[in-house]
């Protein structure tokens, strides 16, 4: 057996299997309520008369307040990490989906938006650096174990529109607030073991480390931009998904709605699976290819799928959602090896740029449905994942660090 593999044997022993489970529980509870929001959509539309560009901009709303906070977030707690701020953001989703049950009109529904974006804001940033304090030293094993349970919880929230919500309306959504209850526990006692458990991670401010000790300032700049890249193209695309893969299906294939959000939780499933690959083979062979595949390797699928019928098209969203899904604990931790001190600030920019770029995307998509229609949305979304040859550009940090050795 190589020193590699009985590193990586060794580091694995070392996490905190309990606390990483636990993590992604609470990730799996709250994303699960924060896709309550797009799956509520068809049921939104017909109570308020809805557009689609209606639809789009609650969305924006939404999204926008949980991209603007998290990085602001997660720069703070890099210096003063709040571990009790988990349970908070958990409160303020729960606030924030009892106003979208019981709202009486449009505002109220872009009010609950912003509450449910703001828990979410406040909880990517603190949760990200706990599963990571709780790796042993696999990062992308514990990324990816942390954003499975995210990637499960979006998934669930279809079905338990189509099963909970549609049978009761709207008012249904104020069920969900005894998970958010249940979550609230959890991270308290999450918070708890970080108060007692993070100060090995804790630096004074001036010895924070900025960049990869082994590449320029400049080269750090460009990979970041070149993450940030990536992750535009792969959260426009799965904004079409999000918000508006039932209407295409319903519009496309006239299937009713239930049956149409059983289809977007076989993708939401599929997500779920390439996120559990993408971390382990990444702490494997290295982030860089990770990324290359998952994002350019996905382009063949995305240009077929707007061409076929329905159980192909199904077939094809489920291999796009895997592949695709495999980048983003990469991106994360890849970043993260870039400025290691800043992990908080990095896990905040990113989990907040995709949920503002999903948000932005949403709207300029929903304007786009009701101008040349839903279908022609997936068709022009198509080409997005070209942007992925971007990719060979990244340098390997794994190379770097065996040339500073």
């Amino acid at each position: 057996m190589s020193s590699e593999a009985i590193s990586l044997r060794a580091a694995k022993s070392k996490a905190a299997f309990p606390i990483l489970w636990a993590a992604s529980f609470c990730h799996l509870l709250n994303d699960m309520l924060q896709a309550l929001l797009p799956a509520a959509y068809p049921i939104l539309q017909g109570n308020f008369e809805l557009t689609f560009a209606q639809v789009g901009v609650l969305t924006l709303v939404y999204q926008m307040t949980a991209s603007l906070f998290q990085p602001f977030i997660g720069y703070y707690t890099d210096r003063r990490p709040t571990p009790y701020s988990l349970p908070f953001g958990m409160a303020s989703s729960m606030l924030g989906l009892l106003m979208l049950a019981f709202a009486p009109g449009y505002g109220m529904l872009l009010l609950g938006g912003m509450l449910l974006g703001l828990g979410s804001s406040i909880f990517h940033p603190e949760s990200s650096r706990i599963a990571r304090l709780a790796s042993g030293g696999s990062h992308g094993l514990a990324q990816s174990l942390f954003q499975v349970g995210g990637n499960f919880g979006t998934a669930l929230g279809p079905l338990a529109v189509a099963f909970i919500v549609l049978p009761r309306g709207q008012h249904g959504l104020a069920w969900f607030a005894l998970a958010a209850l249940l979550g609230i526990i959890i991270l308290t006692g999450l918070g708890r073991w970080y108060k007692f458990n993070g100060h090995a991670e804790r630096r004074p401010a001036g010895a924070v480390i900025a960049r990869h000790a082994s590449l320029s300032g400049r080269q750090v700049f460009q990979a970041m931009t070149i993450l940030i890249a990536l992750l535009f193209s792969k959260y426009i695309y799965l904004a079409s998904f999000t918000s508006y893969y039932i209407f295409y299906l319903k519009d496309k294939f006239t299937i009713p709605t239930q049956d149409a959000q059983i289809y977007q939780f076989i993708f939401f499933a599929a997500v779920a699976a390439g996120t559990i690959a993408g971390g382990p083979i990444g702490d494997r062979l290295g982030r860089k290819p990770v990324i290359w595949v998952s994002i350019l390797g996905v382009l063949p699928f995305t240009l077929l799928l707007p061409h076929v019928g329905l159980l192909p098209t199904a077939i094809l969203s489920a291999i796009i959602g895997f592949i695709m899904a495999s980048a983003f604990p990469a991106i994360v931790v890849y970043g993260q090896e870039l400025m290691p001190g800043r992990v908080g600030m990095v896990s905040g920019l990113f989990f907040g740029f995709i949920f503002g770029i999903g948000g932005i995307g949403a709207a300029l998509l929903g304007s786009l449905a009701d101008w040349k229609g839903v279908e022609f949305v997936f068709d022009a979304c198509s080409i997005l994942p070209a942007i992925g040859i971007l990719a060979m550009f990244l340098p390997d940090t794994r190379d770097a660090a065996k040339g500073s050795a």
